[in-house]
């Protein structure tokens, strides 16, 4: 079971406890600095986050390593509300030398259509894109 314990801290800033780390959620009002991410932005960070670690780990066990891996994650949100993300773009860029793109692709290919879990929670209420860049160094 997922469990967080969520703690106000004033404002619009609140901190997120899970047993694994601490991350800060804010929604500053006008004028004031921001503390943390917002809740919205999370969930793309949670996107591109699950889908590195799985790409990762796929690439290390297929001796298809890579010096760097970004991923750029973009949504429009609808206008209606509750607003939700629409036309997920995720960038996949790697940089390197010497790539196994075969097995690159591979890695991308399970971590979307298998192994990524918020993968499979984004696609039950929108479409999410996919675009690999390959930067030689």
């Amino acid at each position: 079971m997922a469990k967080i314990e969520m703690e106000w801290k004033g404002g619009n800033a609140f901190e997120s406890a899970h047993d694994d780390g601490i991350v800060l959620i804010d929604n500053p009002a006008e004028g004031e600095e921001s503390r943390g991410m917002r809740p919205k932005a999370l969930m793309l960070s949670s996107l591109a986050g699950c889908s590195a670690l799985d790409i990762v780990s796929l690439l290390k066990k297929m001796r298809a390593e890579v010096d760097d891996l970004k991923i750029d994650v973009s949504a429009e949100l609808t206008d209606e509300h509750p607003k939700i993300y629409k036309d997920v773009v995720m960038t996949y860029k790697f940089y390197g030398s010497d790539f196994k793109k075969d097995k690159i692709q591979k890695a991308i290919d399970l971590s979307v259509d298998q192994y990524c879990g918020v993968m499979g929670m984004f696609r039950k209420f929108t479409d999410v894109a996919i675009e690999v860049e390959y930067h030689e160094s």
